[in-house]
């Protein structure tokens, strides 16, 4: 198992008029949560793309639990739990200051060949930085 962690304070923009974090923003969150954790391997999404391998979402699902309130900071933990294949699976939870879970969801991605939009196999390179913690 492969976990990080990222922490983000919720903006003025992004929070409805309850002063709630807007739901569609926890998507983006998440994403930035993914980023993050590719990143902290060493293997940065800019690479990868450079390297001709694209990562669309194919499934994300969210369960609500507390809201995120306007200015809060909130910590988002990732964690890869089994090796990938064509396929990549995330699992998020998000706390509040409290250290409440209030969120949490998980994304599949699909590895594509950059040039033919078509699946291919998780690279070998991606497997071998985390052979060490699957």
């Amino acid at each position: 198992m492969y976990s990080h962690e990222i922490t983000i304070r919720v903006r003025y923009g992004e929070a409805d008029m309850m002063g709630y974090l807007y739901y569609g923003y926890y998507s983006f969150y998440y994403e930035q949560a993914r980023v993050e954790t590719m990143r902290s391997l060493g293997i940065p999404y800019k690479r990868m793309e450079e390297l001709g391998f694209l990562l669309p979402v194919r499934d994300l699902h969210i369960k609500f639990i507390k809201p995120a309130y306007y200015d809060d900071v909130v910590r988002i933990k990732t964690t890869i739990r089994k090796m990938p294949t064509v396929r990549h699976t995330f699992e998020y939870e998000m706390f509040n200051e409290s250290n409440e879970l209030i969120n949490s969801a998980e994304t599949t991605l699909v590895y594509l060949d950059k040039q033919t939009r078509k699946p291919v196999d998780c690279p070998a390179f991606v497997k071998d930085l985390l052979r060490s913690y699957l």
